[in-house]
């Protein structure tokens, strides 16, 4: 077993000191570059301002449950196409089983899209306006 030596220490504490410099770096940047005043113009200290934009009307404004569930949906399907990409990627080189894991895919994409079935049917991408 080889002794850790000056050169690996001196590694280790560069890539400690950077990652500290990720994670602390963002908070100076902000500290120094946000503005220094307040909105004092026209007694609009404590309203937020997006975009540099005056806000219209109030903040805590209702969602239909749909729109949940459609993010939901969104999600779902996301998180899947990141279980596809390495099953694409190694689709190919183990070709004991071409038809087993063909069939697999199939399988789990047919699920999926009886995950869309279901949702047309709980109307879900149906969006009604009041």
């Amino acid at each position: 077993m080889d002794p850790v030596s000056t050169y690996d220490l001196i590694y280790i504490f560069a890539f400690c000191l950077g990652g500290l410099g990720f994670a602390v770096g963002p908070f100076i940047v902000v500290y120094l570059l946000s503005p220094r005043r307040l909105r004092e113009s026209a007694g609009k200290n404590g309203q937020f301002v997006e975009c540099g934009m005056v806000p219209i009307g109030d903040a805590w404004i209702r969602y239909s449950a749909l729109y949940y569930l459609y993010a939901l949906v969104f999600v779902a399907f996301a998180v899947d196409v990141l279980y596809l990409i390495p099953v694409a990627l190694v689709y190919n080189r183990l070709p004991q089983y071409p038809v087993r894991d063909f069939v697999e895919v199939v399988i789990f994409i047919g699920i999926l899209s009886l995950v869309l079935v279901y949702a047309a049917k709980k109307g879900i991408f149906e969006w009604k306006r009041r």
